[in-house]
């Protein structure tokens, strides 16, 4: 059996690998608040059908700290890219401090992650988030993202067009104000006027 655990770790490894280079993971469902350059919230629903949760604990499903913690940078990352009209390119940069007060997610809990922005500045951002279950806090904290300057102009974070459809998917446009409280306009929106007129 020794002899081909070597195999099984290189198959493992080569796999993860493969699903981060072909997929994408989402870790929110949709956002329920966008307050552009302010805050936003968003809600993750734990599925039994998800293969990490299956896969994580065989009989006992329970969401990763982990996946909690990327949910709450992706609802901070994207109010970020939405600030500078999904223009620059943003990165997780640290998270100086997280904390996870409950580790028993299971299915048919309902995650809202809430992110408010604490500073933006030409070379990165900062925001504070929080989980909460039932209205329970189950976790904080703050994440830092860096804004890629010149040096990284011929790398392409996200191909054309599927930033603004990951927002349409989410409901952003949908739910989303601007600071001065009217609704966000969805680009495609902006583009058929300026064509049209």
């Amino acid at each position: 059996m020794k002899a081909f655990a070597p195999c099984v770790c290189v198959l493992f490894v080569l796999t993860f690998v493969l699903e981060r280079v072909l997929m994408n993971w989402y870790w929110i469902d949709r956002f329920t608040v966008f307050e552009s350059g302010k805050r936003a919230q968003a809600i993750k629903t734990i599925s039994r059908s998800e293969d990490h949760l299956r896969d994580h604990f065989k009989f006992h499903s329970v969401m990763p700290l982990s996946l909690m913690i990327e949910g709450m940078a992706q609802t901070a990352g994207l109010l970020i890219h939405e600030t500078h009209h999904l223009e620059k390119k943003v990165v997780l940069g640290k998270i100086p401090k997280s904390e996870i007060f409950d580790t028993e997610i299971t299915p048919g809990d309902v995650l809202v992650y809430d992110a408010v922005i604490e500073y933006i500045r030409d070379e990165g951002s900062m925001a504070a988030v929080t989980i909460h279950r039932d209205g329970k806090l189950l976790g904080e904290g703050v994440i830092v993202f860096a804004h890629l300057g010149a040096d990284f102009t011929d790398k392409q974070l996200f191909a054309d067009g599927e930033l603004e459809d990951l927002f349409r998917a989410y409901g952003i446009y949908d739910v989303g104000v601007q600071a001065d409280g009217t609704p966000l306009t969805d680009p495609a929106t902006l583009r058929q006027c300026s064509s049209k007129c």
